[in-house]
């Protein structure tokens, strides 16, 4: 991966990230833990890799003991067969990006005083549209561009009471949906327990080398996917023609024996027709970009240079033939932990991610599908207010979150809380509590009951999200 952080992350970034890739390999053990620090979600699940014969996709499946590969073909024409269901694709700025310096109060003396450095300058940037106090940083013009086209909303001072500042502690309450070290499942792990399949280990996808905590279930299997190009298929040696002659057997044996009377026959011929359906539905990410069928090629540019457009590039693609994903979690470009030289690295991984963001979204327009996606953005906290000595920020409390697609109700999640009245600590005060924005999303996005999985989330008042 090309996105590294130029400024220098703290010690506890590090053992969490250490911990979090630990944690994703079920029986290799946990590194050290401090006292306080909760498991990550997931942890304990079963894990195995596995190969879908039939496109050769690179799967790491978990909570997948009992999965039946063969139904997986079914479940894609299940799910081809009936009425498409609404998407969420959540990406996590890793680190805790400074909200501060995304949208800034460029006016405000307290703002200035706190930051010599860091401050925007007065006149730069657009002005943000639901609160002219702040402007945008010009380099999330792209963000701008969406949020003025009303396919944007967001929280400017999000976050929960009594806020931890630890990475690993903040993250995972997020992750998991409450304030509890001792959860081990993911808020959207529950939900895919409740109405996802036993079958369709791509309906919590986490597009990355590792489990998404957030997925992480107990009675469904979920998927970690590092990239859909590490596609294959065939047999040791066999290549070229006499590999389409081999595939083509096993797929006349797969017609031919279908209604064999014996019970053997008709399983092997069942495994092979389901392995050639996904071989064609897969087939098309083995090849290269330049000669990519419809579907596969985005019909719009991306960035280049970085990750996280190739990632969104694939979620888009997969949607496209009808893969049955249903949360879907990535993460975002470069990384946020700035503690010292900040603004070169942080503007930089800010106008990749948001102009990434863009891209996805004219990418789902293009494609017709739109209307079934959503994007949650967020981070676990926000950074101090105050700069430190280092050109950098350190830990804050409330930071920001935002929502998009094309059935985002434009508006302001909360209310940005400004600088004049501080938490106790010196950091941003929230005004909207993050459960609340999961809440919504279950209740509005997936028309479920938000409290079936997330008990009291009603206490802290659900806004509405959509149009």
């Amino acid at each position: 991966m090309n996105d590294r952080l130029t400024a220098r992350a703290c010690d506890e970034f590090t053992r969490g990230q250490l911990l979090r890739a630990a944690a994703a390999q079920a029986g290799s053990g946990l590194p050290m833990i401090e006292p306080g620090m909760p498991v990550p979600a997931g942890t304990g699940l079963s894990r195995r890799s596995f190969l879908l014969r039939s496109g050769g996709l690179a799967l790491t499946l978990y909570g997948a003991m009992n999965f039946n590969p063969l139904r997986l073909g079914e479940a894609i024409a299940e799910a081809a067969a009936g009425p498409p269901d609404p998407v969420l694709v959540s990406v996590f700025l890793d680190g805790g990006v400074d909200s501060l310096s995304v949208l800034a109060p460029v006016e405000d003396s307290t703002y200035r005083r706190l930051r010599p450095t860091l401050a925007l300058p007065a006149d730069s940037g657009a002005v943000f549209g639901d609160d002219g106090r702040l402007r945008w940083n010009p380099v999330a013009d792209a963000f701008r561009v969406l949020h003025e086209e009303g396919k944007l909303a967001v929280a400017p001072s999000v976050g929960y009471a009594d806020a931890d500042q630890s990475h690993f502690t903040s993250r995972h309450y997020w992750e998991v949906g409450d304030t509890s070290t001792r959860l081990q499942t993911g808020w959207l792990g529950r939900y895919l327990d409740v109405v996802g399949s036993p079958d369709n280990p791509l309906q919590g996808l986490s597009v990355d080398y590792s489990l998404a905590p957030s997925l992480a279930p107990t009675r469904v299997p979920v998927a970690a996917l590092a990239n859909p190009r590490s596609y294959r298929f065939g047999h040791r040696n066999v290549w070229g023609e006499v590999e389409e002659e081999m595939v083509g057997a096993l797929e006349n044996l797969g017609t031919a024996s279908a209604r064999s009377r014996d019970r053997g026959v008709r399983v092997a011929a069942d495994a092979s027709r389901q392995s050639m359906k996904l071989r064609r539905q897969l087939l098309p990410f083995a090849t290269d970009e330049d000669n990519a069928p419809p579907g596969i090629a985005p019909p719009v540019p991306y960035p280049e240079g970085d990750s996280f457009p190739e990632q969104l590039q694939f979620i888009g693609a997969m949607l496209a033939i009808g893969l049955p994903l249903r949360c879907v979690a990535v993460r975002g470009a470069g990384g946020y932990d700035t503690h010292d030289s900040q603004r070169e690295g942080f503007e930089r991984d800010l106008k990749m991610t948001a102009d990434s963001l863009l891209a996805f979204q004219r990418d789902l327009e293009a494609r017709g599908l739109a209307d079934r996606v959503l994007i949650e953005v967020w981070s676990e906290f926000g950074r101090r207010p105050e700069e430190n000595g280092s050109a950098g920020t350190d830990h804050g409390a409330a930071g920001m979150a935002m929502l998009i697609g094309s059935r985002v109700k434009r508006q302001l999640l909360g209310e940005f809380t400004g600088l004049d009245v501080l938490d106790e600590d010196e950091n941003m005060r929230p005004s909207l509590d993050y459960r609340a924005l999961h809440g919504a999303i279950l209740d509005q996005w997936f028309s479920f009951d938000a409290a079936q999985v997330m008990p009291n989330v009603r206490s802290f008042g659900i806004p509405d999200i959509l149009t």
